[in-house]
């Protein structure tokens, strides 16, 4: 009997995060390959006329190899931890609300709809695993020693225009924050749920 390959095996493991990267790297190839057509497509924007998917689709528009690869690695190694402990609806739960959420508040903030990528929701996730974890600790969820301070780090950084020069491109600062934020929240309410539960059993 042929052994299944170590993708194959992830992907099963972790569907979310696996479905996650998929829409990412389908989302960079429109913009790849019909930039005007998709931005315009499945930007934020359009409610008026009940285009509701434009809330969360942004967060799948990838504007470059480097920028998928960048949220993708963040989305597989911080995703897996959730959806490992807490389950593949519970991980979507915090994808979609936090998602839709950086949206909104990078639209409010900036006021322009051609924006996108993941990095919002990564920044979610990290302030979920940061604060669900100090309150109901659980060793899977533990974030590796220094990342937060670098991301945050990373995050005030791209408020200057230091990175906007290098890159030559925006950066949606607004979405990172609102994501971040948001998904302390849920860490929050999540981890004090966890605590509690812990003190009935």
């Amino acid at each position: 009997m042929s052994q299944q390959p170590n993708w194959y095996i992830l992907a099963k493991r972790y569907p979310a995060v696996t479905l996650l990267v998929v829409l990412s790297a389908v989302g960079g190839m429109l913009v790849s390959f019909s930039s005007h057509a998709a931005i315009g497509y499945f930007s934020f924007g359009g409610m008026n006329d009940s285009q509701y998917w434009r809330l969360i689709t942004p967060i799948f528009l990838h504007f470059g190899i480097l920028h998928f690869i960048f949220n993708s690695l963040w989305l597989s190694m911080l995703g897996s931890r959730i959806e490992e402990v807490m389950g593949t609806l519970h991980l979507m739960l915090i994808v979609v609300t936090t998602g839709v959420m950086s949206n909104a508040i990078q639209f409010w903030w900036s006021g322009a709809s051609n924006f996108g990528g993941m990095s919002g929701v990564v920044y979610a996730l990290l302030g979920y695993l940061w604060i669900a974890n100090s309150i109901a600790p659980h060793p899977f969820m533990a974030l590796p020693k220094g990342i937060v301070p670098f991301m945050i780090g990373w995050l005030i950084l791209c408020m200057t225009p230091v990175v906007t020069f290098l890159l030559g491109v925006g950066i949606a600062n607004a979405a990172h924050l609102g994501g971040l934020l948001s998904g302390m929240l849920l860490g929050l309410a999540f981890g004090l749920l966890a605590k509690l539960k812990n003190r009935v059993e």
